[in-house]
């Protein structure tokens, strides 16, 4: 701690160092009384003279650097007096809310209150006498505030004279508050004098404006004076310029309007109604008829000052155009009302065809679902008599075979296939133009089994007319339904060769066009005319130079359905005198291993002499004719008409039959099905089956394969049924037929 306040005068400062110096020796004379040695006194006085010595040589420099300091503040304080003063600015700082600093500008700027801005004024207080001096004329905003504005805001001050000040608030780092005078005078005159010169020529500008207007414009006094108006108000009235003038009353102005013939409806005299609804809703709009037929549309409203402002406009034009308009639309409404009426008409008497659409197409749909109906029953019904007199004509050829009655029985053997071909022309077509779309099965097959199967078939049918009918094999996969597509392909080729001339060609083939596959027949035959070619796929059509009795023109009829049904692509060319060619294309797939070639039953004569079969059939004509068959072909025949009988007959019987042939419908609920699995299942053994049925959807052909039984459409055809049995009962037996769904693109599921 330091005895000596360096901050205190130097003479205190001095005279505080003296009387250390005292009380340091008197401290050594004590000492040396209570025993100090001599030596030990000179030797503190030399170290406290010292120490003397070092304190007073601080003195005197912080003297010298007061007195310094002392200067430079009397000269910054000098040269901050000058800078104030030359300041075109007032300026006051206020430290800790008291006036410390200001120039002669701020002080003397009010000289009434002027000798009461002194040093230490309250920053609130300023602002007080700001309020109350007279020499300050305005403000715009308020003044007088507890603690004066905010910090950054400011103000604007009107004083006498004309002058104008803006006093600005700061605040600065150290929390001190600065307040700046600005002169503004010069720039409020400046921009007082712009505003008058613009209100000037804004004046101007409204009063072009006003008489240029195409609307008349008349404005009134609170009293209903005329305060002014522009040229057209006088022209639309059709007043003099010595009338209509200013301070003119409104209620003589509209007299001497109507009696001018300018206002006909003397209801809009009452003037003071105008004023009411003016002063009631501010606004008046009406429209004027003149004597002369104009109309003027009249809009009133009401000014700041209790006045009114009245515009006139000419719409004699718009009216009558308005009138005009409302006449056509009268016209039109009644033009519309009469178009009305009668679409009315049109649109009941369409309700009324549409009721006689929708009963027809009832009785369409109805016709339909009997058609469906027929077609189930025509499947069954018709094709088991059919069947029947097929198995039956086939033992009757056996039999008279060498005999006076075969001529005979061969001609009745045309004669039924004829029938036959017809009937399954009629329900293949039926069933091609019903809405089932169960109607046709796309499956993977290959088409060269289908046409060497055809091949095969027709070759004694060309052989007969000596034609020569020849094949280019083709091993090609594709997708359509076997069955239909077999009948198509063998019904171009059957007519290819009834209408070819002895000695000519047949050939059946396919040509391979990219991912495309076309099979083609091209005959020799008559040819087809140009005129008969756009119908020749229509039912019963036929061409003109064909022979009568050669067909009743269905074959080419159920080509196109199927090819349309299975989205095959189907055309043909011909010429008359040459021949002709029908190609059908497919879509090449890859080759489908679960339906590899199958193997075909080879032809086989041999007696079935020691072989039992087991025949189930519900139709008797049909039992009796298979029956009659087998036996015919050297089998014992064990004929049944349901389950239960045939089970009992293998059970009186002790041992399994070697073949089954089975109906798939038979009488209520039981099924080919149901025979099959409970033969198998009451020996034990996978008795070989043949289900014979007129039901041609896959779900057999499916069950067949899971089942392990053949499946042939009636009405069966004899010469594929004895080779199918011989198969079975030789090949089968030993467990080596191959999976009976292979036998659906062969010749014995195939084809009835």
């Amino acid at each position: 701690m330091n005895l000596i306040d360096p901050l205190e005068p130097p003479e205190l400062q001095l005279l505080r160092q003296d009387r250390i110096i005292e009380a340091l020796v008197r401290r050594a004379m004590r000492q040396n009384d209570v025993g100090q040695t001599a030596y030990s006194a000179f030797q503190s006085a030399i170290e406290l003279q010292a120490q003397v010595a070092a304190k007073t040589r601080d003195l005197e420099r912080a003297a010298d650097e007061l007195e310094t300091t002392r200067f430079e503040r009397e000269r910054t304080r000098r040269n901050l007096d000058e800078a104030l003063a030359a300041m075109g600015e007032g300026f006051a700082l206020f430290t800790e809310g008291q006036l410390g600093i200001c120039n002669d500008l701020f002080q003397h700027l009010l000289p009434d209150v002027s000798d009461r801005i002194v040093p230490g004024l309250p920053l609130p207080e300023y602002f007080e006498l700001l309020a109350q001096s007279r020499f300050v004329i305005s403000t715009d905003r308020q003044i007088g505030a507890k603690d004066g504005p905010l910090p950054g805001a400011s103000m604007v001050i009107e004083v006498t004279e004309d002058r104008f000040y803006q006093l600005s608030t700061q605040r600065t780092s150290m929390d001190n508050t600065v307040l700046l005078l600005s002169d503004i005078t010069a720039v409020v005159r400046q921009n007082r004098s712009e505003k008058e010169h613009l209100i000037d020529r804004q004046a101007d500008y409204l009063q072009a404006v006003f008489e240029n207007m195409t609307s008349g414009v008349c404005s009134f006094s609170a009293n209903g004076d005329v305060v002014m108006h522009n040229q057209q108000f006088r022209k639309l009235t059709g007043l003099p310029m010595t009338v209509l003038r200013k301070g003119m009353n409104m209620a003589r102005l509209l007299q001497l309007m109507s009696i001018r013939g300018f206002i006909a409806d003397h209801s809009l005299l009452q003037v003071d109604e105008w004023r009411r609804q003016l002063l009631r809703q501010g606004r008046l709009r009406r429209q004027v008829r003149s004597r002369t037929g104009q109309v003027f549309d009249l809009q009133g409203n009401r000014l700041p000052d209790g006045g009114f402002l009245v515009e006139l406009k000419d719409v004699t034009l718009e009216i009558r155009a308005t009138e005009t308009l409302e006449k056509r639309v009268l016209e039109r409404t009644r033009e519309l009302t009469e178009t009305n009426a009668r679409l009315t008409q049109q649109y009941e008497e369409k309700a009324r065809v549409e009721e006689e659409l929708r009963v027809a197409k009832e009785r369409a749909e109805a016709a339909v679902s009997s058609k469906t109906r027929f077609l189930a029953a025509a499947s069954h019904d018709l094709l088991q008599p059919i069947n029947a007199a097929k198995l039956l004509i086939a033992t009757l050829q056996t039999n008279s075979a060498g005999s006076v009655h075969e001529p005979m029985v061969d001609r009745l053997k045309g004669a039924f296939t004829s029938i036959e071909q017809l009937l399954h022309a009629l329900l293949d077509i039926s069933r091609l133009d019903s809405a089932d779309h169960d109607t046709v099965h796309p499956t993977t097959l290959c088409l060269g089994q289908i046409m060497q199967t055809i091949f095969e078939d027709q070759m004694p049918l060309a052989q007969k007319r000596n034609v020569a009918l020849r094949m280019v094999p083709c091993m090609c996969w594709v997708r359509s339904d076997p069955v239909y597509l077999l009948r198509s392909i063998q019904n171009l080729v059957v007519n290819a060769i009834q209408y070819t001339e002895p000695g000519g060609k047949v050939v059946l083939g396919c040509r391979r066009r990219g991912d495309k596959i076309e099979l083609q027949v091209l005959d020799t035959g008559i040819g087809i005319g140009p005129e008969d070619q756009c119908r020749i796929f229509e039912e019963f059509a036929r061409a003109g130079n064909v022979p009568v009795g050669s067909g009743v023109g269905l074959g080419l009829s159920i080509v196109e359905r199927t090819c349309r049904h299975l989205g095959h692509r189907l055309w043909m060319s011909s010429e008359v005198g040459v021949g002709s060619k029908f190609c059908i294309e497919f879509d090449v797939v890859e080759a489908d291993t679960a339906l590899s070639a199958p193997k075909v039953p080879p032809q086989s004569e041999e007696s079935l002499e020691g072989f039992i079969a087991l025949v189930v059939e519900n139709d008797e004509n049909v039992l009796f004719a298979t029956c009659q068959t087998l036996e015919t072909w050297g089998a014992s025949v064990l004929g049944a008409r349901s389950t239960e009988e045939a089970i009992g007959h293998l059970r009186d019987m002790g041992i399994p039959p070697d073949i089954m042939l089975v109906d798939y419908q038979l009488d209520g609920d039981d099924t080919g099905l149901s025979t099959i699995a409970r033969v198998r299942a009451e020996f034990g053994t996978l008795v070989p089956a043949i289900m014979i049925t007129a039901d041609r959807r896959d779900r057999l052909l499916r069950a067949g394969a899971e089942q392990d039984f053949s499946v042939m459409t009636k009405p069966v055809q004899v010469s594929r049924l004895r080779p199918l049995i011989d198969w079975k009962i030789r090949g089968g037996a030993t467990g080596t037929e191959p999976k009976v769904g292979n036998d659906r693109a062969g010749p014995a599921a195939s084809l009835g």
